[in-house]
């Protein structure tokens, strides 16, 4: 089975997530993509961030009915921090025929090589990244990052970057919705219209509890 990860703090998840899903769910020819809430994320600050619980429940609302689209609360059982490495470990252990095509974006990329045990992250899964219209697409691993482009080759025929463990780098043009759950979040708390950026059924979960400061005063 080839399963797609999109991982991420989604507070909350919004349309644009929901589109970089589909484009890669449909690229890759994905039986299933995975909805992954971190539950303590390691590189963002979690102050006023919601429960685990809350955030999941938000990502079950945007994917509800979507054939191939499932949440998964695999970081919630964990203890510490929500690492990348230690999510890929469980997987490959509860799906070891699974493939893993692991989202990322570019700015990820460029800071992987802060990423808690970055290097055993490669060999765990196939790396997609999306890119900006507009963005080029790197043809050389002149392009990489200079931490890991040492790994990876380039193949001209594939056009795509090949680890040495025979893991793939792929490069995926994101549509541009330009939406920003940071610019969601001041907008709820303003009172500004925000319905044209999240699901209909997440709007309503967020207006119903209350989140981002919603629906008080």
């Amino acid at each position: 089975m080839k399963t797609g990860i999109i991982g991420g703090t989604f507070n909350p998840i919004h349309l644009g997530h929901l589109a970089i899903a589909r484009e890669m769910q449909q690229r890759f020819a994905l039986d299933r993509v995975l909805f992954i809430p971190a539950a303590i994320p390691p590189h963002k600050k979690v102050a006023g961030l919601p429960p685990f619980a809350q955030r999941l429940a938000m990502v079950e609302c945007a994917i509800a009915g979507t054939d191939g689209f499932e949440a998964c609360d695999i970081e919630g059982h964990r203890q510490g921090k929500s690492y990348s490495r230690d999510t890929l470990q469980q997987l490959h252990a509860l799906y070891p025929e699974d493939s893993f095509y692991f989202l990322i974006g570019m700015d990820s990329l460029h800071s992987l090589h802060t990423w808690y045990h970055f290097e055993d992250i490669f060999p765990l899964c196939n790396l997609v990244v999306a890119r900006r219209p507009g963005v080029a697409k790197p043809a050389s691993t002149d392009a990489l990052p200079v931490a890991i482009r040492g790994q990876f080759c380039y193949d001209s025929v594939l056009k795509t970057f090949c680890h040495t463990s025979g893991s793939h780098l792929y490069f995926l043009t994101e549509s541009f919705i330009n939406i920003s759950s940071t610019q969601i979040r001041h907008n709820l708390a303003d009172n500004r219209p925000v319905e044209e950026a999240l699901p209909q059924a997440v709007y309503e979960y967020i207006k119903t509890h209350h989140l981002y400061a919603s629906g008080k005063g």
